[in-house]
């Protein structure tokens, strides 16, 4: 009797302990991702705080061909991060950035114009609408974390 009792506490003990170790991994995990997200959000308010073309930085247009060409869209020559000035600049940017808890975050942008009226279809045209996407991957995330959003000049 008293060593299947010694028996039954084991396995109690074993259980317990996996249990515990599993919800562990899944609290660190939450808290990577969690960091994920903040990060890629952080990414899009920064390029909120820009214009929306080069063109638009002192007047507006009404004339969507007047803006940056599609494959000319990333910082202009001998721009650098420090003078980024408007949304297409960060077209490629990438970064690494660490938290108190993981290490290695990457955070990299991408931006493209899109249709208006399908803002899933890229369009190699200029249009009025830029998305903006920003993924951010560590060695801790199985997968990426991917967070866009539509800027538009209407």
């Amino acid at each position: 009797m008293a060593i299947g009792s010694l028996v039954l506490l084991i396995i109690t003990t074993l259980n317990f302990n996996s249990s515990y170790l599993y919800n562990s991994n899944i609290e660190i995990e939450n808290k990577v991702m969690l960091t994920a997200f903040s990060l890629a959000d952080a990414m899009i308010e920064e390029v909120k705080a820009r214009s929306f073309d080069e063109k638009t930085i002192q007047f507006t247009t009404v004339n969507p061909s007047m803006l940056t060409s599609s494959g000319s869209l990333g910082p202009e020559a001998g721009e650098t991060y420090a003078g980024f000035d408007d949304i297409d600049d960060y077209n490629g940017y990438q970064r690494l950035v660490s938290a108190p808890h993981a290490e290695d975050y990457t955070i990299k942008t991408v931006i493209q114009y899109v249709n208006g009226e399908k803002p899933d279809e890229v369009s190699a045209i200029q249009t009025f609408y830029k998305r903006t996407t920003v993924y951010v991957t560590s060695p801790y995330l199985k997968h990426a974390v991917k967070l866009s959003f539509i800027f538009t000049l209407k």
